[in-house]
């Protein structure tokens, strides 16, 4: 089993890509859909780093970046582990393999919402290790899980969602250590 602190990114990527292709996911990484998912990931990347851009006006949110724990290796962590470890694993897992079985067996409207609720639950031990809310992680991360299928439905690729992905935690991840230099 795959889990959040298991083997290098790479492995991690790699067993993740073959589990969603075991189940014949369409994970779009060919033309056209390869484009259609550059594009709406593109778009939703930009619209989410602008909103954490804007959320770190908050109080509360600035507070909760400032007081994050940043990794010792902030480099390794905004070049492999966001991207590849988490945004990319994370996709093939809930988007490419979860999506595809649970809509075979569920339908396209209960689908994407178990994979959603899934990829909420998941997030409990972050939330945990982190002092976070669980509630509110798995609401979030349950709503963000949702977004992330449909905008893999949409675009037919998972492309589109783990860059959106990507552009959450990134730059979640630069406003923390921006704001803790100040």
């Amino acid at each position: 089993m795959i889990t959040k602190d298991s083997g290098a990114p790479a492995v991690r990527a790699i067993v993740s890509t073959g589990l969603a292709a075991a189940v014949g996911a369409p994970l779009g990484l060919r033309p056209p859909q390869v484009w259609s998912g550059l594009r709406t990931g593109g778009v939703t990347a930009g619209l989410v780093i602008l909103t954490v851009g804007a959320l770190t006006r908050v109080p509360r949110v600035h507070q909760g970046m400032v007081d994050r724990t940043v990794p010792p290796n902030p480099v390794r962590w905004l070049s492999l582990d966001i991207p590849v470890a988490t945004a990319w694993t994370e996709e093939m897992l809930f988007r490419g393999l979860l999506q595809t079985v649970a809509m075979r067996v569920l339908g396209p409207t209960f689908g994407p919402l178990a994979q959603a609720v899934a990829f909420g639950l998941w997030h409990i031990p972050d939330a945990r290790r982190v002092g976070d809310p669980v509630l509110g992680t798995v609401v979030v991360t349950g709503v963000a899980g949702w977004v992330f299928g449909w905008l893999a439905r949409r675009s037919g690729s998972v492309l589109a969602p783990v860059l959106a992905h990507t552009a959450f935690n990134e730059s979640a991840a630069v406003a923390a250590i921006v704001l803790q230099r100040r």
